[in-house]
């Protein structure tokens, strides 16, 4: 399925969640790439778009691993990763205002979707990264990660969830240096975006500050063409501004 020498392919976990479809439309776009892979829980079409290769996964162990053999055996130009995997609220668990709020059973969902599943994805792809001279990794965390930016509290397990992740992603770009020298990491808040996952919320959002799926994949994709491989983990917001760990 590998394109011409000079062809790029690229990947989108999460392709079907808001932020994740926009990333694979504004990719299949891009003339530079002749496949993009889009992964996703849900059954899913191409929708007309040659380039898409729709996958499906239950997000276990064995599909993370078998799914990122295919698409590294059959795209040796891999230069786009987007993890567009995160959950804010869903039935029976939403953000914690309080200690008392805190329950295992939602605290775990929270920290498997936000944490363990990039992790373990970019763990996956990990042995092909490593060959790659050249590829942008990106995934997405948020501003409320921040250890440093945390002034208001709240929302207990989504912020411990992405400050787990952050870390993790710091680890992996540590190793990548060493190991992958030709892959960038970023760690990406993508702002208030119009979606699922922010609609209870946007109440309170600023006129202007919520912004389309598209927009945010426009941004990102600039931010990705922007920052090549230096050996570090990048945090960055929607407008290229650094977050404070």
């Amino acid at each position: 399925m590998a394109g011409e020498d000079n062809s790029e392919q690229a990947l989108v976990v999460g392709g079907q969640g808001g932020i994740g479809c926009a990333v694979a439309t504004q990719l299949a776009q891009d003339a530079r790439f002749d496949a993009v892979w889009t992964v996703s829980r849900k059954t899913s079409t191409s929708k007309g778009v040659q380039c898409l290769r729709p996958l499906h996964t239950d997000h276990s162990e064995e599909s993370i691993k078998t799914l990122s053999e295919q698409v590294l055996e059959e795209s040796p130009r891999l230069t786009r990763v987007v993890i567009a995997l995160g959950t804010l609220h869903g039935e029976g668990y939403g953000p914690e205002k309080s200690l008392e709020a805190l329950q295992r059973t939602s605290m775990e969902v929270v920290y498997r979707v936000n944490c363990v599943l990039p992790l373990l994805w970019l763990s996956a792809l990990a042995p092909g990264l490593r060959k790659n001279p050249d590829c942008r990794v990106a995934v997405l965390s948020a501003r409320v990660g921040s250890i440093g930016d945390n002034g208001l509290g709240g929302w207990y397990s989504y912020r411990s969830a992405k400050a787990a992740l952050n870390m993790g992603l710091k680890c992996a770009s540590i190793e990548l240096a060493r190991r992958a020298k030709g892959v960038k990491l970023m760690a990406f808040h993508p702002g208030t975006v119009d979606t699922a996952l922010s609609e209870p919320f946007q109440r309170g959002v600023p006129e202007g500050k919520l912004f389309t799926p598209e927009f945010v994949a426009e941004r990102l994709s600039g931010l990705l063409d922007e920052h090549p491989a230096d050996g570090a983990l990048s945090y960055l917001d929607w407008a290229g501004e650094s977050i404070p760990w």
